[in-house]
């Protein structure tokens, strides 16, 4: 996808990634972009920053009806969404002992709110007979969140879902992305590094931790290429293919850097 004179809507796009979504889609030449979040003073702070082109909605990803309501108020406006990114996103860093709540949490913001904006968007992209959705699924979802078991779980289920549609879709026109980084500079990341998350320790221990707009900028090249798995982190390939040839030795590798780090 060429971002020149598309529409764009991002979720989650207060801040990290999907504000670095917004800025890049924008400086590459968006018709418009549509910045999202429950969050809505910080969203408008994105897209007073970004310009005339940038409007902020509130959008509680969770609830479905809003979800339909944004992206009709975008087709009316703009006539069209040419790009959907399903970015928002929530990790827990508990295990076993995470509460049920936790449990439905991440499904409902890493797992059905790619559901609810793929029902909304896809009815008109397949009648143009074009568009693009872009989900951020997270490295997590093709290998393991050491240390937080919900985000592993939904994670996996949001790149599940992603091919799903790709394979269902695709020959009609419709194209699908999932956005799969490894450590990023984000607050969710601060956040788990600062509360002692193993998890989080695991990341910064495994590689480089990208910038937003490292990301942004892998991202564009993803969706110019029309690329399924867009990996900011190159060496995650290499790690999914090392765990899918010797899964055993794989869990060993992770096991002996969880004791190190522990």
């Amino acid at each position: 996808m060429n971002l020149t004179d598309r529409v764009a809507v991002i979720t989650g796009g207060a801040g990290g990634i999907g504000s670095a979504l917004a800025r890049r889609f924008a400086a590459e030449g968006a018709a418009a972009v549509v910045v999202a979040d429950l969050d809505v003073d910080r969203a408008r702070a994105v897209a007073d920053g970004i310009g005339p082109v940038a409007r902020a909605e509130a959008l509680d990803v969770t609830d479905e009806q809003q979800v339909r309501a944004l992206v009709a108020d975008a087709e009316r406006r703009h006539g069209r969404i040419d790009l959907f990114c399903a970015n928002a996103g929530v990790a827990v860093g508990r295990g076993l002992d995470a509460a049920d709540v936790d449990w439905d949490r991440a499904w409902r913001v890493n797992v059905l709110s790619h559901v609810y904006a793929a029902r909304a968007v896809l009815p008109a992209m397949l009648a143009r007979g074009r568009g693009h959705l872009l989900f951020t699924c997270s490295a997590a979802g093709v290998l393991t969140a050491v240390g937080d078991a919900p985000y592993t779980a939904t994670k996996h289920a949001a790149v599940g879902f992603a091919e799903w549609l790709s394979i269902t879709y695709r020959d009609r026109g419709v194209r699908v992305s999932a956005l799969c980084p490894q450590g990023v500079d984000t607050p969710m990341l601060a956040e788990g590094l600062a509360e002692g998350h193993l998890g989080a320790r695991v990341i910064a221990a495994s590689g480089a931790v990208l910038t937003p707009d490292q990301v942004a900028e892998a991202t564009v090249a993803g969706l110019a290429d029309e690329r399924f798995l867009i990996l900011p982190h190159p060496e995650v390939a290499d790690y999914a293919r090392r765990r899918a040839e010797d899964p055993d030795g794989w869990q060993s590798g992770l096991r002996k850097l969880v004791r190190r780090l522990s």
